[in-house]
């Protein structure tokens, strides 16, 4: 089946976040895309609404099988059903884990520019950002491991969170990056929490390893957050696991998220996320094609129109990273300007850490024509 990403569809008067908070602005800031979710996911919630009953939900043992062969499939990593923790989101995922593993005052290593919940999650349980500046070079980042390990072996520092595939700088970490950010932690005792909520967004050439897929040791010294909501646009359902192999620990998370309350799902989100898995693969390849197909557009109207704004490098998500630092301003007032000038929403890049000010975050997981209009915005702006 041929799917159609062309295909324009209101979202305003839908209590939006993206659309209905500001409806006379282009929204291409947040990481919700403009696609209709897959068919078979759709017609999954319609078949659950057309019940009409909607209480308490017990998960079934399908949705673990779903999760299951999924990521045996499609990522040759072999989980076991007593090692899913499934709650309303990664980012009550990561801050449970942290509340879990670490205490007030404890330091948090984090690869800077990055998520920007991820500062919120860390101050909220009382500890520390410990940053791990990424190195920006030839519109990429790479890491710098030497500080990586300085920073590790700070007995104060007890967890990592690892982004991957990274927002927003873009990268999809490669094994033998992911090898050294193991062998560091296991060698430190930091405990890693990795953030995958992006993994099935990668662009050609570019391949998605599961950190804990790379060792049993990793895979007992880590919690792997996913979930369907970003790959197939089901953020509103509020549906995400946890991957927890260690017993002991997996007891310590399971707690925590009972602790901040964050383990009741609802049912719509558990029919998605089976529908998803099970039935909507080859949407999901068609998504990834289309959106790689408006990157090269994004980078071609770039390069001919706007020369001196460099594009980083995506290797995954749907979030393009724009080096301004031509235009000699702080990230929040480009954003300003833009919002006043041309009725366009980007995020500012201080919002990921101070490493980002000199650049804007762009959504481009959206029709052609959406995104035609949002270029020439930004051609007006800044050409």
């Amino acid at each position: 089946m041929i799917y159609d990403f062309d295909k324009t569809i209101s979202r305003h008067n839908t209590n939006s976040v993206k659309w209905d908070i500001r409806p006379s602005v282009l929204p291409m800031w947040v990481a919700d895309m403009d696609f209709e979710t897959a068919p078979a996911v759709k017609a999954a919630v319609q078949h659950r609404a057309e019940h009409g009953i909607f209480g308490y939900v017990h998960v079934p043992g399908t949705y673990y099988d779903a999760i299951i062969n999924w990521f045996s499939r499609r990522h040759h990593w072999q989980m076991e059903k007593e090692w899913i923790i499934y709650t309303t989101g990664v980012v009550p995922a990561i801050s449970a884990i942290i509340k879990a593993m670490t205490q007030p005052g404890d330091g948090v290593l984090i690869q800077t520019p990055v998520y920007n919940c991820f500062f919120s999650s860390i101050k909220n349980n009382g500890c520390n950002a410990i940053e791990n500046e990424l190195v920006y070079h030839d519109n990429t980042y790479t890491i710098d491991f030497e500080d990586l390990e300085r920073k590790a072996s700070d007995p104060s520092t007890k967890v990592m969170i690892l982004c991957n595939p990274h927002n927003p700088a873009g990268r999809v970490w490669r094994r033998e990056e992911l090898q050294r950010i193991g062998d560091i932690c296991i060698r430190h005792h930091v405990f890693v929490i990795a953030d995958e909520i992006h993994c099935e967004l990668v662009m050609p050439r570019s391949e998605y390893i599961p950190f804990a897929s790379i060792s049993i040791e990793f895979e007992q010294n880590s919690a792997t957050g996913t979930s369907p909501s970003k790959s197939f646009n089901i953020a509103g359902l509020q549906i995400a696991n946890i991957t927890i192999s260690d017993d002991t620990t997996r007891r310590r998370i399971n707690r925590a998220i009972e602790i901040n309350e964050v383990s009741h799902v609802n049912s719509f989100g558990v029919e998605a996320l089976i529908a998803a898995y099970n039935e909507s693969e080859d949407w999901l390849s068609q998504l990834n094609t289309y959106i790689y197909s408006n990157y090269r557009y994004f980078c071609d109207f770039f390069a001919i129109n706007l020369p001196h704004f460099p594009v980083t490098k995506l290797e995954g998500t749907y979030l393009v990273w724009i080096d301004i630092s031509s235009l000699n301003k702080p990230s929040k007032a480009v954003i300003k300007e833009l919002l006043n000038k041309e009725n366009i929403w980007l995020n500012e890049g201080i919002m990921y850490g101070k490493s980002g000010d000199k650049f804007v975050r762009i959504n481009i997981a959206c029709p052609r024509q959406t995104l035609n209009d949002g270029l020439m915005r930004l051609k007006r702006a800044w050409g």
